[in-house]
């Protein structure tokens, strides 16, 4: 069985997408619009980027129906092995009128995905009134396959019926990763073409802009480029979307044409197994305080000068340590590892000695690592703690960090783009990155387009 990686990995684009909208399920973030009237239910197209950083529960990502549960309802989600589940319930909501399970499983919380949900039902020949596309290619490996019968009347596009992006009907939200580029065609079955195409280059699958594109009355488009209004609708219909439980910090730069490091849900320490990453994977909780736990995060520091920071949680128990250690598993002391401890030691390889300035909850830690060199530098709210470990020669290092068992804690981590409220507007020389403290000269933010440019 195959597992799909994503898109958009290489930093190469011609069509920019500056902004996407983080979910997150601990949060309750969902998206929702009611149509106002009743147009082309046998015929459409759902167009939308994700990132997913959760890779272990089902979650719902789009709905559209009635919130009462006794009318048919269209769900698409990833079902708890990460494969796809696009189902489409029958008139009565007791059974399924189209049912596709993908093969394939989409576990890949470093890229973006394009999924594209085409509906014809008019169509003669019953596969062809559904089809289901991610990445630009076709999902005909099915371990489910129910197609709807001729002339079917989807959940989509009725009156007074909802369209939800993050949660299944009243439920408490689900989805925990980023969106951008959300389109909904009324009246016309599309496909992938109509808003993506392969990079010449490098064959990755990348957006084109849909500006030019006839959405119909139902239609909209959703940029997320006005933090003020992110539920705006740019298509011209103003069929404007209704935010629960979203701010205006949860406007991301994480999108489909600039992938930035988060933290790597795919990880999991034998000795620290209790790490859940929450808010698009930024934010490090502690869900189960009596074990030790730790992470790491998606990006491989192989070559160049790369900059982050972090915000030490309350309750850190009896021990955090904070820096990088080598991509791959690790117990507690094992090698590979260069930490700043929050009692002002280092821990290099296990082993610990003096440093630096103790630090304790609130405080900011950043972390320069000139990759070139091997050089690693610590700072405590701003102020160099010196230079902390110089790496071997050969060796590639993730950003990285350990806590000891104690209360229910949270790290916020911050590559330049993080959700929490610890940035105060420094960039990289590039213009990319909102950090709390200036970067230092020649570091950058952790994102595709400078490791295109740098990395």
């Amino acid at each position: 069985m195959a597992i799909i990686a994503g898109a958009g990995q290489d930093g190469v684009t011609t069509f920019d997408v500056d902004n996407s909208l983080l979910l997150d399920r601990v949060s309750g973030a969902k998206i929702t619009n009611t149509f106002g009237s009743t147009t082309n239910r046998k015929t459409f197209t759902v167009s939308l980027w994700t990132k997913k950083v959760n890779i272990t529960q089902e979650q719902n990502l789009v709905f559209a129906g009635d919130l009462s549960g006794s009318n048919p309802f269209f769900d698409f989600r990833f079902n708890s092995d990460q494969t796809i589940n696009w189902y489409q319930s029958e008139s009565s909501g007791s059974s399924a009128e189209f049912n596709l399970i993908t093969t394939r499983k989409f576990r890949d919380p470093l890229a973006w995905y394009h999924i594209v949900m085409a509906v014809d039902t008019t169509q003669g020949t019953s596969s062809n009134r559904v089809k289901l596309y991610v990445n630009g290619v076709q999902e005909t490996s099915l371990s489910t396959a129910t197609y709807p019968s001729q002339n079917f009347d989807t959940a989509f596009n009725f009156v007074n019926f909802e369209s939800q992006y993050g949660a299944l009907r009243s439920s408490t939200p689900t989805y925990d990763g980023y969106i951008c580029e959300v389109v909904l065609i009324d009246g016309q079955q599309l496909d992938p073409t109509s808003f993506g195409e392969f990079d010449s280059s490098s064959g990755v699958w990348k957006p084109i802009s849909v500006s030019n594109l006839t959405f119909g009355d139902n239609g909209y488009y959703l940029d997320f480029e006005d933090s003020s209004d992110l539920g705006q609708d740019v298509s011209g219909n103003n069929n404007d979307f209704s935010l629960t439980n979203i701010a205006t910090t949860d406007q991301s730069a994480d999108t489909c044409t600039n992938n930035w490091c988060t933290g790597n849900p795919l990880y999991v320490m034998t000795q620290f197994a209790n790490t859940g990453w929450e808010e698009g994977a930024l934010a490090a909780s502690n869900r189960n305080t009596s074990n030790n736990w730790g992470g790491e995060a998606t990006f491989r520091m192989e070559s160049g000068k790369w900059y982050w920071e972090v915000k030490v949680g309350a309750n850190m128990g009896n021990g955090a340590n904070f820096g990088i250690w080598t991509d791959g598993p690790h117990g507690h002391a094992d090698t590979g590892q260069a930490m700043y401890q929050n009692s002002g030691t280092k821990q290099i390889d296990g082993s610990s000695t003096s440093y630096g300035a103790s630090y304790t909850d609130d405080d900011i830690l950043s972390f320069s690592y000139d990759a070139d060199n091997g050089i690693l530098v610590a700072y405590k709210n701003g102020v160099s703690q010196g230079n902390l470990f110089t790496a071997g020669s050969g060796k590639i290092y993730v950003p990285s960090f350990g806590i000891a068992n104690g209360s229910l804690q949270q790290n916020f981590f911050n590559f330049g783009n993080s959700a929490a409220t610890i940035a105060s507007g420094n960039s990289d020389g590039n213009g990319y990155g909102n950090f709390e403290y200036a970067v230092p000269s020649g570091f950058y933010a952790l994102n595709t387009k400078n490791l295109a440019e740098f990395g």
